[in-house]
């Protein structure tokens, strides 16, 4: 059994070494005409069967990849110009093929355990627990990828380890909120979900304005940050502390993706003036008006990328 921080580093090198092996030749196979079928069939079935493939497909690619070293369902649904935000790996499916092979033979036992997924317009965004080896805790990960014409272009990523405990007594992943689902809710509350948590969001993290806390959180708010205990008392305390620590933080919002109760932020976050910061996505629960629940994963920006498009 290996640790959760040496299977971080060998998934590292194995993005590395698929990257060096990477070709720049698109193979013909590319071409994927079971893809373009389902997007007859999505748009025949409107917009609600067109999210629901874009969400299978995600799903799919990702359990393809790291769990069973698919290099066939790259080809049929990632487009071959595919851009890259993960920083340690370059464009192109063909890296995502090379780190498939790669991952598969030295994490046979791979585990892509898909805990949420939602999608509105062409973004789809998964949050799950990766399990390189058995027995880790192994990592939390939010993955959002970009559609154009039915396949995958485009992906963002931020990724944690798991820690042994929590400051709030709940896991990364666990639904606490009230119906304890975790598929999202009706599609018909999107719209104003996610005006409520982009308007929540801008006054308290992006304002530092504690004062959105009473305005926005209900006071059965559940906390999966393991570093915040739980409740809105925990919320004023650990965020009053982080914003009195670092004065200066910017927080730049960079897109957001909503659907039904589930609304997720994907920000930059800059405690001070000439760091590069953390890369963060915060997804939060709203019911009855009112923000119930969140989850989050903190990634730093590196020095160093693959690839030259930052991680946002």
């Amino acid at each position: 059994m290996i640790s959760t921080a040496r299977a971080r580093r060998a998934l590292a090198a194995a993005l590395v070494a698929a990257a060096l092996t990477a070709t720049v030749a698109v193979p013909a196979a590319a071409a994927a005409p079971s893809v373009a079928a389902g997007r007859s069939g999505s748009a025949a079935h409107g917009e609600s069967a067109r999210l629901n493939y874009q969400k299978s497909v995600a799903v799919r690619v990702l359990k393809g990849v790291f769990e069973q070293g698919d290099t066939e369902v790259v080809d049929r649904f990632v487009r071959p110009d595919y851009i890259q935000h993960n920083p340690l790996a370059p464009d192109g499916a063909e890296t995502l093929k090379n780190l498939a092979t790669a991952v598969h033979q030295q994490f046979p036992d791979a585990e892509y355990d898909v805990k949420r997924v939602i999608s509105e317009g062409d973004l789809v965004l998964v949050h799950s627990n990766v399990v390189l080896a058995p027995g880790t805790r192994g990592s939390a990960v939010f993955d959002i990828f970009r559609f154009q014409g039915g396949r995958i272009a485009e992906h963002w990523d931020t990724g944690q380890e798991v820690p042994e405990t929590t400051a709030n007594g709940n896991d990364m992943f666990s639904t606490e909120s009230r119906p304890r689902t975790e598929r999202p809710g009706p599609r018909w509350l999107t719209a104003y979900n996610k005006k409520l948590v982009t308007k929540a969001f801008d006054q308290l993290i992006v304002d530092k304005d504690l004062s959105a806390i009473d305005a926005y959180w209900g006071p059965e708010y559940h906390q999966h940050n393991p570093n915040i205990p739980d409740g809105v008392a925990g919320v004023k305390a650990g965020l009053g502390a982080y914003f009195e620590q670092f004065p200066q933080l910017k927080v730049t919002p960079k897109r957001v993706v909503a659907e039904g109760d589930l609304v997720a932020v994907h920000s930059h976050y800059v405690n001070a003036p000439g760091e590069r910061g953390q890369a963060i996505i915060d997804l939060f629960r709203v019911r009855g008006g009112k923000i119930v629940e969140h989850w989050d994963v903190i990634q730093d920006v590196p020095a160093t990328s693959a690839n030259d498009n930052t991680m946002f």
